[in-house]
């Protein structure tokens, strides 16, 4: 999005120096990165980070009112409502796609959100191989509000322990071996000392909660938890007994809370009016299809990672559809073909890292994470055998 900048970027980088450099990030835990790392971060004008930052900043507005809650009352499932939810969420997610307006001009459309964790930890590990490693210019930064690597890791720290040790706090995952965003649980481990335990793993003796740390029965006080109930109703029956667990009166801080996992989401899409938030319609609000059906996007509420997303939306799409309010349409957006690389021009989505400290009145932006695609969607399963998509970052320019 800064041609220069592009142009230089491009020229520099060789296919030695990009080999070089997932070597090195796959240094610190070899094998544990599974998902494609893309061969250039993206590079994000002044302008275009305050239009993202001015949208966000709007989406905070409405999840701070005090109304909030009773606006998400229903965004919980009656059977994964989780005791002891707090007042507000530690983490918020927003993901926007770079788009191009009638005017032709770039500008950010948000696609979706979430109150629950991303790549914090990992974004940390990217970053600093980016800087050896990659042809990266002066003048840029992936922290935003002034924060640096320190500073960033020491708000994360103190969010997800709180007041305990680290000993005492655990990152809770299903299978967190097994998943391919693990490379993030060993860099929270890392810089923060909490252990990835499974749902499988936790020993629970009336209220308290235990688990097993190098051999010591050790007691859990918080969870940052890491657990997608989707995830969960997907494993075996033993699997979701143990997960019981999660719905039963415990002594555990949770960071976040699963709860807000469903109240901000796709939930509050609807709720919101901005230039920079496609208008969004629960499927049960809608009393007459849109006659531009094929303007739109058809997502299930309750799912993750863009399943059962429907991209070419039929009336036939939503007839078949049996619980209208767990399903919203929302007005597609035109992604801009914006990064140049060696072949086609490739899309992008930006991920906005906010942090909400306990008794702070508002959470803020800290960090990103950037991908980029050349298929129908983001995601891995869309651009398949594919250079110069995947995962990456932002840099901002300051």
């Amino acid at each position: 999005m800064i041609p220069h900048i592009r142009q230089d970027y491009n020229k520099a980088l060789t296919k030695e120096k990009y080999e070089d450099f997932l070597n090195a990030l796959n240094l610190t835990h070899p094998g544990a990165i599974e998902f494609r790392v893309a061969e250039t971060p993206v590079f994000v004008p002044k302008d275009f980070t305050q239009k993202i930052l001015d949208a966000c900043e709007s989406i905070v507005d409405i999840i701070t009112d005090p109304g909030y809650k009773e606006l998400t009352r229903n965004a919980i499932p009656e059977h994964l409502q989780v005791p002891g939810e707090n007042e507000h969420t530690h983490f918020i997610a927003f993901d926007f796609g770079v788009c191009i307006n009638e005017k032709g001009e770039y500008e950010p459309q948000l696609i979706e959100m979430q109150g629950f964790p991303t790549l914090f930890a990992y974004e940390v590990l990217l970053d600093d191989v980016c800087r050896k490693k990659l042809p990266i210019p002066e003048g840029f930064s992936c922290y935003l509000n002034g924060l640096d690597r320190e500073t960033y890791i020491k708000e994360l720290k103190e969010i997800i322990l709180g007041s305990h040790q680290p000993e005492h706090v655990v990152l809770l995952e299903i299978f967190p071996h097994q998943q391919k965003t693990r490379i993030d649980f060993y860099c929270t481990q890392d810089y923060l000392g909490i252990k990835p335990v499974c749902i499988t793993e936790l020993i629970k003796e009336g209220r308290k909660l235990f688990y097993l740390n190098n051999g010591v029965k050790t007691p859990i006080h918080r969870i940052y938890n890491r657990v997608i109930f989707d995830d969960l109703q997907q494993q075996t029956a033993e699997v979701q007994e143990k997960g019981k667990i999660l719905f039963e009166e415990v002594d555990v801080e949770w960071c976040p809370h699963p709860n807000w996992f469903y109240r901000i989401s796709k939930y509050t899409l609807p709720f919101i009016r901005h230039p920079y938030v496609p208008k969004t319609y629960f499927l049960n609000d809608v009393k007459q299809i849109p006659a531009d059906l094929e303007n739109y996007v058809l997502k299930p509420l309750f799912s993750f990672a863009g399943q059962g997303v429907v991209i070419d939306v039929t009336a036939a799409d939503i007839e078949k559809v049996k619980d209208l309010e767990n399903w919203i349409l929302q007005r597609k957006v035109k992604y801009a073909e914006v990064i140049q690389t060696p072949d086609v021009p490739a899309k992008v989505e930006i991920r906005m890292f906010y942090f909400w400290k306990e008794g702070e009145a508002r959470p803020h932006a800290t960090n990103n994470l950037g991908r980029m695609s050349k298929g129908k969607m983001i995601g891995v399963r869309y651009n398949k055998d594919k250079e110069w998509v995947g995962g990456n970052c932002c840099y901002f320019e300051l």
